[in-house]
């Protein structure tokens, strides 16, 4: 038997409809902030997706060569499709505001929470310096989470400057400092003494790797922590614009109405060697060992470096891997009607006419329907109406038809009653 490819899955029905129910309470957010949607191809230049993506990441990337033997990959993120595109299209309005959703493919190691082929949902800001559209993007990302019934949040902020000072300051040399970035990341997954391992093949010290990583776990309130941040970095004029930024976002998240949820993480890398300032991720609250369901930065540089102008550039993304089994955990999707409404049940050949105009009916009205189209008994019909998790079944039979009426059955509370032909969907 074949079985899906490595790292990939199949998805049924039941699961479906959750993946659906998610993206599209996402987008009706997106588009509630403005953001417009935006479709791009599955694959890209091999330069192009090489380009700035981090050695880490070309490691993952699907590459193959097409007939004319044009080197390309699949994409792995939507980001730098969005960059290609706005480097491209000039005439596009700034600022531009887009969303887009969509699968992307990283060879890694397949795992409970980690796959080969995953969808993102993504929301990004092209044109503004001010990190009020960073602090939108996040505020776009907790409604859509309040949205799918979350109420507790964990924001972490940290500023790629100032990282990259602390990195600096441990004695790392300038073109070695992204190597060090994408060492920290992997803190939650190899922990300190793994991370002090990958720095010193960087050649940092044992003492110089210990303070790094102590001066990147700074905990408490978020003003202690950007001021001990400061106070540290106070001849840096960089690591103080990356606290400076941090700052202003908190400010605007109160206005926004998220400030509570925001903890300021010194050591938040993200992997991606795109981002500039600000970068950010959040975590559902009570499910913090599940990871972070969303996350992004700023990258103001990478659309110059496809050929555009130079263009600010922000943005966030949802892992929908991630946000569906959690939704499941908490019990997200326990009082949502999902899948069909209605099942039509012609109890005979002979309204089998009569069910498709019931059938007709319903559709019209909005009612997603089946219609029995295999002559079952009765008693199969419900039992596939059961297996189906079918709300409601209308039965439509002979003596009923005589009498200008019809039967509708509750699944759930097995109750039956007789309804006139006309108040059909009244009824429903």
């Amino acid at each position: 038997m074949y079985q899906p490819p490595r790292g990939t899955r199949d998805f049924l029905p039941d699961e479906m409809y959750k993946r659906n129910w998610v993206l599209e309470r996402i987008c009706e957010v997106y588009e509630a902030y403005g953001f417009e949607p935006l479709g791009t191809p599955a694959f890209e230049s091999w330069e192009l997706l090489k380009m700035k993506s981090g050695e880490d990441v070309v490691n993952q990337i699907y590459y193959f060569k097409d007939k004319a033997d044009r080197e390309l990959g699949l994409r792995f993120d939507l980001t730098t499709s969005l960059a290609r595109v706005v480097a491209t299209h000039r005439e596009l309005q700034m600022p531009f505001k887009r969303y887009a959703t969509g699968a992307v493919w990283r060879y890694e190691n397949p795992s409970e929470k980690r796959f080969r082929e995953f969808w993102q949902a993504d929301a990004d800001t092209v044109g503004v310096s001010d990190v009020i559209a960073d602090a939108e993007v996040l505020s776009a990302a907790v409604d859509c989470l309040k949205k799918m019934g979350f109420e507790g949040f964990w924001i972490q902020l940290n500023d790629r400057r100032i990282l990259e000072e602390f990195i600096l300051r441990a004695g790392v040399p300038m073109e070695r400092v992204l190597e060090a970035i994408r060492a920290v990341d992997k803190l939650l997954k190899i922990g300190r003494e793994g991370v002090i391992e990958e720095l010193r093949r960087l050649s940092i010290g044992q003492d110089e790797a210990d303070k790094l990583l102590d001066a990147l776990s700074l905990t408490g309130e978020p003003e202690h922590v950007l001021t001990q941040a400061e106070k540290r970095l106070k001849d840096s004029s960089e690591g103080l614009k990356g606290c400076k930024a941090l700052r202003d976002m908190i400010t605007y998240a109160k206005s926004f109405g998220y400030a509570e949820y925001i903890v300021v993480e010194l050591s938040l890398a993200r992997g991606l060697d795109y981002y500039t300032g600000p970068v950010f991720e959040v975590s559902a609250k009570g499910y913090e060992d599940y990871g972070s369901i969303a996350g992004g930065g700023r990258y103001d540089e990478i659309i110059n470096i496809f050929g555009g102008n130079t263009t600010p550039a922000t943005g966030i993304s949802f892992g929908i891997e991630r946000l569906v089994p959690l939704l499941e955990m908490k019990g997200g999707f326990d009082k949502i009607a999902l899948g069909v409404d209605v099942l039509v049940a012609p109890v005979s050949e002979s309204v089998k006419g009569e069910a498709i105009k019931v059938a007709q009916e319903l559709r019209s009205a909005g009612h997603s329907t089946i219609l029995d189209l295999m002559g079952r008994r009765f008693s199969k019909q419900l039992e596939y109406a059961d297996k189906k998790h079918v709300r409601k079944v209308v039965i439509v039979g002979e003596r009923e038809l005589a009498e200008g009426s019809l039967a509708i059955r509750d699944m759930e509370t097995g109750e039956q009653t007789k309804i006139e032909r006309g108040k059909l969907l009244d009824c429903i």
